[in-house]
């Protein structure tokens, strides 16, 4: 489902601007050699604000929207209001009765229907960015209306003219409208694919945290939503491969097969997944979640037949990047699988060591020093290299464990988890929702306020340690797979930078992943 949902991210932008520049050539055609060019220039120009962050962008692309789905409802009511015979599709009996006389015809035609609804997988994904009530607020009230009466006035207008088939939201307008209508839609969709994208972010940020992916640069771009967050890596990808989309095929209604094909598959995931969340968190018996989650398969599996036909036209791309994806993902969450257990067999327990270490203390140095490590129960690997090559240990000692919880949020309350092992020696659990932003200063802080310590920047020394890409001990592990590994650790963000540690505060020891 999350893999599928990327090759939608590349797709939207491609299908969304096109078709809304498309629009020129219904002014006059001697705009179609320019369709490709403004649309790479509108992409680019859209992922190269992305720095700025949602909320900036949001504030720019707000009223936008509003314009936007004012407009469609008040063309959309204005043809409705000319043919309101159209609204007779209101009752499903035409729709069982072209199913049944056209059985075969309508199967296909499902595949072009469903792409009336593409665009809700991004509502899910972007709950971690804006959250729930602003999303349902959004759709209910503002995008809902806005598109329900454009599509009952397209098809009146279809009913009264069926010559604007070939573009009948742009026909909808009188000529001199044409064109400001095409930089409104221009606007509009840039804006659509404003919400994949910010949901690719978040994706990638809650893979990271559940150990699927290798930790990437990310910047904070708001102080009052720890979900919005800018990924440059994830960025320039998805740039380079919108604009050969764009290139490659040409033209939107090329791209609808490889569309439709992602965001069938993605609802798919979701509606399996509901399943395991409505039986196994809210605990709703077995036999209110059957028939609901039949009954919405039923539905979601027709769509993705439908649009199964279409892929030799296009939607084999999405199944590729969807299969790269996984290939990824399978490879590092198992690496770290490996690595977790091959590190165990070779840790020294850290109740034991401490008990020894406390017969024969090293030199005590002035400050606080943080180990990070993924393994609160064995000795930190820096921690053994310090007091190997220094000697020393600080007066105080946090032994630092992040972990990324299965809520995506984690109150204060419930954040910390202390063990003591000395009056001045610490092991802390923090537990961060997967879809929080990890900041290690911030948990420092709040551990200092629960126990009366007063945690200072200028006092503190982070010590972590930095894995080279393994050469053995990877058993399981085609030779293939072993290199795309090392590939990934080799790319993967260093954890001062990940967790936006000061670089003159932070001692980094090298070590070779078992």
């Amino acid at each position: 489902g999350a893999t599928m949902f990327y090759g939608d991210v590349l797709i939207t932008p491609a299908i969304s601007v096109l078709s809304a520049i498309e629009g020129l050539e219904v002014a006059t055609p001697a705009f179609k050699p320019y369709v490709l060019p403004i649309t790479a220039v509108i992409i680019a120009a859209l992922f190269a604000v992305q720095r700025l962050g949602t909320a900036k962008v949001g504030a720019v692309f707000g009223p936008i929207m509003v314009l936007w789905f004012g407009l469609l409802g008040f063309l959309g009511a204005v043809h409705v209001l000319a043919q309101p015979q159209v609204l007779w599709a209101l009752s499903p009996s035409y729709a069982i009765a072209y199913v049944y006389s056209n059985p075969a015809v309508s199967f296909v035609v499902l595949g072009s229907v469903f792409l009336a609804v593409t665009g809700a997988e991004a509502l899910y994904a972007d709950m971690g960015h804006f959250g729930v009530k602003s999303v349902r607020r959004a759709w209910l009230f503002v995008a809902m209306p806005g598109l329900v009466l454009n599509y009952f006035g397209q098809g009146a207008l279809l009913m009264a003219d069926p010559t604007a088939l070939e573009n009948p939201l742009f026909r909808m307008v009188p000529s001199w409208g044409v064109i400001p209508m095409v930089v409104l839609a221009a606007l509009a969709t840039v804006i659509a694919s404003q919400a994949t994208i910010s949901g690719a972010y978040s994706m990638t940020v809650q893979a990271m945290a559940l150990e699927y992916l290798p930790r990437l640069r990310t910047v904070q771009t708001s102080s009052a939503s720890r979900g919005q967050v800018y990924l440059p890596g994830i960025n320039w990808v998805m740039l380079a491969g919108v604009l050969a989309l764009v290139f490659g095929f040409g033209s939107s209604s090329k791209l609808s097969a490889a569309y439709g094909i992602a965001i069938s598959i993605t609802m798919l995931c979701t509606t399996l997944l509901f399943s395991v969340v409505a039986w196994r968190l809210w605990h709703w018996p077995a036999w209110m979640v059957l028939p609901l989650v039949v009954c919405m398969l039923a539905v979601d599996a027709v769509f993705v037949f439908s649009n199964g036909a279409k892929v030799m036209q296009g939607g084999w791309l999405p199944i590729l990047v969807s299969v790269l994806l996984m290939s990824l993902m399978a490879t590092w969450a198992k690496a770290q699988r490996l690595r977790a257990r091959n590190a165990e067999k070779a840790a020294l327990s850290l109740t034991d060591f401490w008990q020894n270490l406390s017969g024969h203390m090293p030199h005590r140095v002035k400050g606080l020093a943080v180990f990070l490590t993924s393994e609160p129960d064995h000795v930190p690997h820096a921690l053994l290299h310090n007091l190997k090559h220094n000697q020393v240990l600080h007066e105080r000692v946090i032994i630092l464990n992040l972990l990324a919880s299965e809520a995506p949020h984690v109150s204060a309350g419930e954040r910390l988890q202390v063990m003591t092992l000395d009056d001045n020696a610490w092991v802390v659990r923090a537990h961060t929702g997967f879809i929080e932003r990890v900041d290690v200063r911030e948990i420092l802080q709040l551990f200092g306020y629960q126990y009366g310590l007063n945690v200072s920047d200028m006092q503190t020394t982070y010590f972590l340690s930095r894995s080279s890409p393994p050469k053995k001990n990877l058993r399981g592990f085609w030779p293939g797979q072993r290199s795309l590994f090392g590939l990934m650790q080799r790319n993967a963000s260093r954890a001062a930078d990940f967790y936006q540690l000061p670089d003159n505060r932070t001692v980094e020891f090298g070590r070779t992943a078992s």
